[in-house]
């Protein structure tokens, strides 16, 4: 639960960052709606996701997984329609976010929570 708390509040920030960074296509109105947004990306990606991804798998193996970049940003576009601090102007806004909030984050948390060395030498 602690880990899982941690990774919404990174993923707030850098979704507030973004959202600074690409200003004329992304909105988040302020820090607590960023907390949102980060809340229910991390609930569609547990329940929506899977089933897109499910629905779309003759897609996503065709295109040797880039249709994922697709699927994230509908995560994104649905997540838009739920929060009301938050808009996104268009798919390509929000696959350039989706891309740009999947790379943050992947940056912060392999920083914050570093992978326990495997067949450490002593």
């Amino acid at each position: 639960m602690q880990k899982w708390l941690i990774k919404v509040l990174v993923c707030a920030v850098n979704a507030f960052i973004i959202a600074y960074i690409i200003p004329e296509g992304v909105e988040i109105k302020d820090m607590f709606s960023a907390l949102i947004v980060a809340v229910m990306l991390s609930l569609l990606d547990a329940i929506v996701k899977p089933l897109l991804v499910l629905l779309t798998l003759p897609a996503t193996v065709l295109t040797l997984g880039l249709f994922l970049f697709v699927i994230n940003a509908c995560i994104i576009l649905i997540d838009d329609h739920f929060v009301g601090g938050f808009k996104v102007e268009n798919f390509w806004y929000a696959l350039l976010f989706s891309v740009l909030l999947s790379f943050f984050n992947s940056l912060v948390h392999r920083k914050a929570f570093p992978e326990k060395e495997k067949n450490k030498k002593s």
